[in-house]
């Protein structure tokens, strides 16, 4: 059970900054083709990167990782990304089956992590497999908003270990889901 004082941390507060940030990059992507917002967008991307790992940074060193901040800190995440590819699939800037996989991955271990938390009792953290996928994911993001050219080996190379990535993310949680549903059925015995 979540309790009111593991609402009210720093960190928590900077994951729902990050969440509220949603809004200004809805924005600035609608205008960017307009002069430099390109770069504003960028900017701002990058430093909602940044939030995301001072949240989590805080939260480690004040001894104040909570359930909350497990389930605020990987949902600001998701939303971020998801308004970034949903404004970049509106302007076609994605592929719809790049789209797909994206938004299907994210919105497929959010809701099985919910229904996870609910079967053990508690929220399990992310692992360095999702991070690193987010993290190439979010480079992708940040070539395409820079306009770079994305027949490069450099644009290819990050877009193609996206999509490996997505793949095998989303197998390791489903696996690491199922290991602790075993295991908790095991001890219940």
């Amino acid at each position: 059970m979540i309790q009111i004082n593991q609402i009210f941390t720093i960190s928590n507060f900077i994951s729902f900054f990050r969440l509220l940030l949603a809004i200004p990059l809805w924005i600035l992507l609608d205008k960017i083709h307009s002069g430099d917002i390109r770069y504003y967008a960028f900017a701002l991307c990058l430093f909602a990167a940044g939030t995301d790992i001072l949240d989590g940074y805080l939260a480690r060193k004040f001894k104040q990782v909570t359930e909350f901040g497990k389930i605020i800190d990987p949902f600001a995440d998701k939303v971020a990304i998801g308004v970034i590819i949903i404004k970049l699939y509106l302007m076609n800037e994605i592929p719809t089956y790049y789209f797909l996989m994206i938004l299907g991955r994210d919105l497929i271990i959010f809701l099985g992590g919910i229904l996870l938390s609910m079967k053990i009792g508690k929220v399990l953290p992310s692992n360095a497999l999702g991070k690193f996928t987010v993290i190439i994911i979010g480079i992708v993001i940040l070539l395409i908003i820079l306009q770079v050219n994305r027949n490069e080996s450099l644009f290819l190379s990050f877009y193609l270990l996206s999509i490996i990535l997505i793949i095998v993310s989303l197998i390791a949680y489903s696996i690491r889901a199922f290991e602790f549903i075993k295991k908790k059925n095991y001890e219940s015995v």
